[in-house]
């Protein structure tokens, strides 16, 4: 930070810890990329982010003790769409940039495919093209500057120690029902599923009392109060431990009106024989038809203050707060309304509701889904990485100079933005694609035989401009989810345990929901095993902009997460760890080892939202009519499939294989 921000820094902001040093390396960073972004400053919300200001004792953006100095998971601060691998999409998506100057580098040697994304997906179609293609030549493009998309691996060194958090897509959710090739996938990738049952430490959270809470902040509500309840039960993604609080209790601890004390103890308190109008639950798809918001004033009568607490609680897992969130759906997370009615006997309810009913959310590595793309990897490329199975790879060193080495049969290009993807001829008779892309400024172009857009699918009418004109309109409905997946270092977690921490709906705050990291400890990794060791917090925000339609909601959230630099951020995180956790001693200033905000103004995957989109017929989905073949060109990626999940991506991955094949 430089030194006249320095000197205008408030006494709080001291007490907070925002006069960390930091290295002058990532204040110039940070910088550069907002010069770089301000190009853009006509559109509407342009980016404005900067750089990563790494807390005290986080290693910079550059920089790692070991294994060397350029160690992307390593890097602290500001990372998902880090500053670097997003601003060329802009010029072509925002700008309409066409003209990039002369090709610096052709590779006139044609490789037998080019994949443009290197997350799940796209490293799956890799896999696969090579199953079916043992001899292939296989370039994968991705624009950040590490691989594994939305997977993202977050490493800490902390007193010699390496500490791992998930900064993106978190868990192989219900993987025994996945398909027979995202099953094979795993086993090829000597992924085991049942050593998971003993990975996941199930009774962390239970044997150190750590609880579901909401925490109300100074800011928004006058006083900063954690209040353990058992109000909601987060047992489908966390099991943490029983709040034995009474309903009545918790909610008088709330810093509320009378009137929303009042219709939030109501609401929380009704059994299924208490329900207003309990002849909505026998009316099919009723409650589909209607939002969380709608049904929560005209059958349970909360006014605007209760309905205020509750409306972040759908977000980070639908994708939208109670006013976009249909009713069922949010109330099969937890919401007040259903009683004692039992899920499995409503009609209408989707396979997304019930997936956390089935099997335990406990299928997560120390990294998240960050190491299937590194196992992916490391069979894609020998010699990138020692070892051969889930248990090694965890704390495996990648070798990044070898992901892009001449000669090899597989190659992966970090920081190549694609700009242009086109035949060489008519779609119908052309024997290879063209792909354009940019690299450190320079334009590049290689040639594939075929080619494989495993990228976020609104850029795909950018890239291709010669798509049908029905599938470049459907390509640009399937808006993404903006997300924020931030993890914060502590040196230790005194304050966690004496605040009985485990899970906490943040309705004020900026960070919606906060939580202690998932235990998991595998291939020699050990996750944290008491309060004198360092441990990591993970805190999420979906932001949004409430009232409107979902795809207008994410646009706007979008614009206001680019618009938010780090320090914004590390002043948000740091005043909201205070208030939470300093009643049990935590000091901000000196308790935060680092800071890690994945950043993703693109993350969750469309999916059809039934408040707002129509019932498609088979096949006219905007993402069915998206992902359709176009001469030697194929779509993958999570998009493709509507779903935010692994198998998905794995799924769209073995489709678009399939139909270059055909």
């Amino acid at each position: 930070m430089p030194s006249d921000t320095l000197g205008a820094m408030t006494a709080r902001d001291r007490e907070l810890g925002m006069d960390r040093p930091i290295t002058r390396r990532d204040f110039i960073q940070g910088a550069a990329s907002l010069a770089a972004v301000a190009g853009l400053a006509g559109h509407a919300g342009a980016e404005q982010s900067s750089g990563a200001r790494p807390a005290a004792g986080s290693t910079d953006s550059g920089t790692r003790g070991a294994p060397g100095h350029d160690y992307p998971p390593a890097r602290s601060g500001l990372r998902g769409g880090h500053p670097g691998a997003f601003e060329t999409g802009h010029e072509l998506a925002w700008q309409g940039r066409r003209e990039w100057g002369p090709i610096e580098i052709a590779e006139d040697e044609p490789y037998d495919l080019v994949v443009v994304g290197g997350g799940i997906s796209g490293l799956s179609a890799a896999w696969f093209f090579q199953q079916r293609n043992p001899d292939a030549r296989i370039l994968v493009l991705e624009n950040h500057d590490d691989f594994g998309g939305h997977a993202k691996r977050n490493e800490f060194t902390h007193a010699g120690r390496t500490i791992l958090g998930y900064g993106g897509s978190q868990t192989l959710e219900q993987p025994r029902d996945y398909s027979a090739e995202a099953k094979g996938l795993l086993r090829e990738l000597a992924v085991d599923l049942d050593r998971f049952d003993s990975a996941y430490d199930q009774e962390f959270y239970r044997r150190h009392d750590l609880q579901p809470a909401f925490f109300f902040d100074a800011a928004s509500y006058g006083s900063d109060r954690l209040v353990h309840t058992a109000a909601f039960d987060p047992a489908y993604f966390l099991p943490a431990a029983p709040c034995e609080v009474p309903i009545e209790e918790a909610v008088s601890r709330m810093p509320l009106s009378e009137e929303a004390r009042a219709d939030l103890l109501r609401a929380f308190s009704l059994d299924s024989d208490q329900l207003p109008d309990h002849g909505i639950f026998s009316e099919p798809g009723y409650l589909q038809t209607i939002s969380y918001r709608e049904f929560a004033t005209r059958h349970l009568g909360l006014g605007e203050e209760a309905l205020g607490v509750l409306q972040c609680l759908p977000e980070f897992y639908l994708g939208v707060g109670i006013d976009a969130a249909p009713a069922l759906e949010a109330m099969a997370m937890g919401l007040p309304g259903l009683g004692g009615t039992s899920l499995r006997h409503l009609e209408g309810i989707g396979r997304r509701v019930l997936r956390w009913l089935v099997q335990p959310y406990i299928h997560h590595f120390p990294d998240g889904n960050a190491s299937i793309p590194r196992l992916l990897v490391r069979r894609l490329v020998p010699g990138v990485a020692p070892g051969s199975d889930m248990e090694d790879v965890v704390q495996a060193v990648f070798d990044y100079a070898r992901l892009d080495v001449a000669g090899s049969p597989v190659r992966i290009r970090l920081n190549s933005t694609a700009v242009r993807v086109e035949h060489d001829g008519d779609p119908k008779s052309a024997e290879g694609v063209h792909v354009t892309y940019v690299r450190d400024g320079r334009v590049e172009r290689v040639r594939g035989g075929r080619c494989i857009l495993a990228c976020w699918n609104r850029i795909i009418p950018h890239l291709c401009p010669t798509l049908p004109a029905d599938q470049r309109a459907a390509l640009a409905r399937l808006v993404k989810v903006p997300l924020v997946y931030t993890n914060v270092l502590l040196k230790d977690w005194h304050a966690v345990k004496k605040q009985k921490l485990g899970l906490a709906i943040c309705p004020g705050s900026w960070h919606r929901v906060v939580t202690v990291d998932f235990p998991v400890s595998l291939g020699g990794y050990a996750f944290s095993s008491g309060p004198d060791e360092p441990i990591v917090l993970h805190m999420q925000r979906v932001p949004l902009k409430p009232g409107l339609p979902p795809s207008q909601q994410h646009k706007e959230g979008r614009l206001q997460l680019l618009a938010t630099d780090f320090e914004t951020i590390e002043r948000e995180i740091r005043t909201q760890l205070a208030g939470m956790l300093g009643p049990g001693g935590f000091d901000p200033a000196n308790g935060i080892e680092a800071i890690t905000v994945n950043r993703w103004p693109h993350g969750y995957a469309w999916s059809p939202n039934p408040l707002f989109d129509p019932d498609y017929a088979e096949g006219e989905r905007p993402y069915e009519i998206g992902r359709r073949p176009f001469g030697r060109i194929a779509i993958a990626n999570s998009d493709a499939g509507g779903r935010a999940y692994v198998d998905c991506a794995i799924d769209e991955a073995w489709r678009a294989v399939g139909e270059l094949e055909t």
